[in-house]
């Protein structure tokens, strides 16, 4: 049979090749190049960002994760170029002489080709299951044995609270700042996971690993640091619409460095408000629910201190206090200090405010928890 108007569709063949090739080493050139980005200070969003590879690891298991991760790369670059090798090599083989004007002989099945393409890719996964088990079994099972630093981590709408129960301490951010989580290096940590609300996930990109925080399950990992600096760590599941500013920093140190901030932190008090001036106008507000406080509109007096008598009735448990936006008299936000926990009161003194109206909120949730403050209106 004469190949009526295949000539033409031999050159478009040829040419989508040509354009496929071009396609691919414009990814490649963009990719290389964002590999070989210079490295930035190990500062919370200064962080290198991947290329071709994941982000340099801090810790034990990161690195065992990188190995894992260059071993099926490696694995994935050898199949790409065999089989774009092959179509290349089938492609201008095999495409139509210009003296050819019957169909070629067509086969129709092979055998030793099927059961080889099925056999390669199965020894092939099932070797980089195994290497994945194994990874995962080896570097995030927790040890049978305690570690001495244990770090209880909550997270909430939308904010983390890191606990070290056997220290005392507890930190619990505000706003995208977040907390910071102290541990020391070349040791292990275990970090435990929990929900009070919905299912969040804890992420720091140099770890190479993140663990999803349920509600009413504890999720626990261990891991070691092996290099101090600071990194930046996040919620990685859409929570809600706080998602974007839940997250936190890491401050990996020295065991000495460590202990001696374990005794600054257990050392330093929250300093306590101002005595509430007598006849002074006082403010009685309660929060309900991450969502809102008990009263949305308030009033003062202009240029007189301001006494909240605050007390945090949030049933699902979460920390909450009162702050005013540019109420300092350098322009800088308000924060009544320190939070409250679920079931305790507390009260906040701000300084004296000029005649104008203000937005109040919740510093631990600065989405939801809002409402407008009058003053000597």
């Amino acid at each position: 049979m004469p190949l009526v108007g295949l000539r033409n569709r031999s050159k478009l063949t040829v040419a989508s090749a040509i354009a496929l090739l071009f396609v691919i080493a414009s990814i490649v050139a963009a990719c290389a190049g964002a590999g070989n980005v210079p490295p930035l200070p190990p500062q919370p969003g200064n962080e290198q960002p991947p290329g071709f590879f994941p982000t340099t690891p801090v810790t034990e298991a990161g690195e065992a994760t990188q190995q894992l991760y260059t071993l099926t790369f490696a694995i994935a670059v050898i199949v790409f170029f065999l089989v774009e090798g092959l179509l290349i090599f089938i492609t201008v083989r095999f495409r139509r002489r210009r003296e050819q004007t019957e169909l070629p002989y067509q086969r129709h099945g092979n055998n030793p080709l099927e059961i080889l393409w099925t056999i390669v890719p199965t020894i092939t996964v099932t070797i980089l299951f195994v290497a994945a088990l194994i990874t995962l079994n080896e570097q995030y099972e927790p040890t049978a044995n305690t570690p001495d630093v244990v770090i209880d981590v909550t997270g909430f709408q939308w904010q983390w609270t890191f606990d070290y129960e056997q220290q005392g301490l507890s930190f619990t951010g505000a706003g995208i700042t977040g907390p910071e989580m102290a541990m020391p290096i070349n040791e292990p940590v275990r970090i435990r996971l929990h929900a009070t609300d919905v299912i969040h996930s804890f992420y720091v990109p140099q770890f190479l690993y993140k663990k999803d925080v349920v509600p009413g399950r504890v999720n626990e990992f261990d891991v070691t640091v092996t290099t101090p600096g600071r990194w930046g760590g996040q919620c990685a599941e859409f929570c809600g619409i706080g998602h974007a500013d839940m997250q936190f920093t890491v401050n990996a140190m020295s065991r000495a460095d460590f202990d001696a901030w374990v005794v600054q932190q257990q050392q330093a008090a929250p300093t306590p408000a101002a005595p509430p001036p007598d006849g002074g106008p006082t403010i009685d507000i309660s929060a309900v629910s991450v969502s809102a406080f008990d009263q949305s509109t308030l009033s003062a007096p202009a240029d007189e201190p301001i006494t909240f008598n605050f007390t945090n009735a949030d049933p699902g448990g979460q920390p909450h206090n009162v702050a005013i936006e540019e109420a300092n008299p350098d322009g800088t936000d308000w924060l009544g200090m320190p939070f409250a926990n679920a079931g305790q009161s507390a009260t906040y003194v701000s300084p004296p405010l000029p005649a104008g109206t203000y937005d109040f909120y919740c510093a631990v949730h600065p989405t939801t928890m809002r409402g407008t403050l009058n003053v000597g209106q």
